[in-house]
């Protein structure tokens, strides 16, 4: 598209890419070969793609057309902008990030389960920018029946793609009733859940069904990932509750745990934010290396990442 819209100033010119172009035949041709039809003398290249098919193969085409060909600049912040790709072609799985909004005691509800509101306006309206950012947004069952959340983006102007809504359901009991139900044939809605549950409630709604692998009766987590890469899912945004943000963590696949904490004490007697991870001893628990925090409005936020 750029290529085509700069027209014949392309001749003998410079182009800058955040990815090494593809050198296959996809969903289109290969992007090595328009930079060369169209006359580039040098080519600018932030990171290197670990596709097989591509991985060296782009850049050695551009070199044999004598491009001059630049690598590795700002290859840091390329990589992270690309982190959800490269998570499904060398994983297998998409770049998963799981948000966490809690209390000053690690509370994500009271004894009651009132949860509206933990954290305040500003941080909310941040979590509607971080569903903007990713493919997916994903929930567990309970949190479909406790909050009834419609997990779209809203309060973002000219936002026009809304993310999937993914919910881990291992035997659909998920009523067929309430926002994500109403409008699964606008908004995607997918469910991921084991072979010998019942999808026919929700057959007539508009959402799909996903069948995965089970483990002890519930979703393999892992393989649900699995499938969502397959599908060409590459970034999710996790957002509860805790017993799906324990198995993801405790499955080694939290590649960036967002933490939004509010000055509130709930107490022992509150729903804590992570379920039973079964660990003994400290050193088995999950890691993670602190990145930033920052505040925003009354809360903090705090970016972790999988070391």
């Amino acid at each position: 598209m750029a290529l085509r819209q700069a027209g014949k100033k392309t001749h003998g010119a410079t182009a800058y890419v955040t990815l090494e172009p593809c050198a296959h035949t996809g969903k289109t041709p290969p992007c090595a070969n328009a930079l060369i039809d169209a006359g580039i003398s040098r080519v600018v290249i932030a990171t290197t793609d670990p596709d097989a098919r591509v991985a060296g193969k782009g850049t050695q085409m551009l070199r044999d057309a004598g491009i001059n060909v630049t690598l590795d600049v700002l290859k840091k912040q390329a990589d992270q902008a690309h982190a959800g790709f490269f998570s499904r072609i060398v994983e297998n799985r998409p770049f998963v990030t799981l948000k966490l909004a809690i209390s000053l005691d690690g509370r994500i509800a009271t004894s009651t389960g009132d949860s509206q509101w933990i954290t305040g306006d500003a941080s909310r309206k941040y979590v509607h920018f971080l569903r903007a950012t990713h493919d997916a947004v994903m929930v567990g069952r309970g949190t479909v029946i406790a909050d009834n959340p419609s997990l779209n983006v809203r309060g973002i102007k000219e936002h026009g793609r809304q993310p999937v809504r993914i919910v881990m359901d291992s035997q659909m009991k998920s009523p067929a009733v309430g926002n994500l139900a109403s409008t699964a044939k606008d908004i995607p809605v997918w469910f991921c859940h084991t072979k010998s549950a019942s999808f026919d409630a929700w057959s007539d709604t508009g959402a799909i069904s996903i069948p995965c692998a089970s483990a002890d009766g519930r979703v393999d987590i892992s393989d649900a990932m699995t499938q969502l890469a397959n599908a060409g899912l590459t970034r999710i945004f996790c957002e509860g509750g805790g017993t799906l943000a324990g198995a993801l963590i405790q499955a080694g696949l939290v590649d960036q745990l967002i933490i939004m904490q509010a000055g509130v004490a709930i107490g022992a007697d509150g729903t804590p934010s992570l379920g039973a991870m079964g660990n003994t001893v400290l050193k088995d628990a999950a890691h993670f290396d602190l990145q930033n925090v920052r505040q925003i409005g009354a809360d903090t936020i705090s970016v972790w990442a999988k070391p």
